[in-house]
This record gives structure tokens, C-alpha cells and sequence, in this order.
């Protein structure tokens, strides 16, 4: 993965979402080069990295790429770089979207989300 590429995608979702408190991620060249925390700290974001080699750090994230390795990548022969693109970005849309989590009392990441958008918004006006 490039640093390009991830600083894009960074610099999307702050559009989008705004600038989260705390940014974590794993020790990788692309998340530890210089361009891309310039980006993080101009836009006011700590940076946490997990320790090196030590994937239980980041648990959560490692069950995500289990799951979309089991439920969908080892179960399809995808004919290029651009149709396994779209699998996963379907994929993704569906486990945010409609998968029910068993961790989230059976609510989806988006009901989840969009509910605590609504719990700080009245909790801005009260």
C-alpha cells in the first residue's frame, strides 16, 4: 500500500466525517511516513500505533480482515484488480449496512453510528 493512496483516503474521510480525536493504526511504512502524519497533526489528530508485531493491539480490526478473508476473498476467483475492488466495497457495504453484530446487541455499525450522532447532537443542545 502506498502512502498516497492512504493519505487519499484519509484526507475523503475527514471530508466526510470529520476529524476523529485519535487516529490508530499499526506500524507500517505507509502510516508512519512523514506525509502522512504531517496530515494527522495538521488536522489536530493524535497518533496511536500499535506495538510491532503485536496484532492483539488492534483486535478488532484483525477480526474485520478475518472476516472479509473467510466470508468473502477466499471464496471467489475475482477476474481483476478492478472486480475484487467492487466485491469488497460491496462487501463492506453490507457488513456496515445490513450485517447484524453480535457485539453491537445485534445492531448494524451504521445504526450504531447514526445513533450516536443523535446522542451527542441532543447532548450539544441540552
Amino acid at each position: 500500500m502506498e502512502v498516497t493512496f492512504c493519505i487519499e483516503a484519509l484526507q475523503a474521510a475527514l471530508a466526510r466525517y470529520g476529524s476523529p480525536q485519535i487516529f490508530n493504526s499499526d506500524q507500517g511504512a505507509q502510516f508512519t511516513a512523514t506525509a502522512f502524519t504531517d496530515c494527522l497533526k495538521a488536522a489536530d489528530i493524535a497518533i496511536s500505533m500499535d506495538g510491532r508485531g503485536r496484532y492483539l493491539d488492534n483486535i478488532f480490526i484483525e477480526r474485520l480482515w478475518r472476516s472479509i478473508k473467510y466470508e468473502l476473498i477466499y471464496l471467489m476467483a475475482f477476474e481483476d484488480g478492478l472486480h475484487l475492488s467492487r466485491e469488497v466495497s460491496r462487501w463492506f457495504d453490507w457488513y456496515n449496512q445490513h450485517r447484524p453484530h453480535q457485539a453491537l446487541d445485534y445492531r448494524t455499525p451504521s445504526e450504531v453510528y447514526q445513533n450516536s450522532l443523535t446522542t451527542e447532537s441532543a447532548s450539544a443542545h441540552a
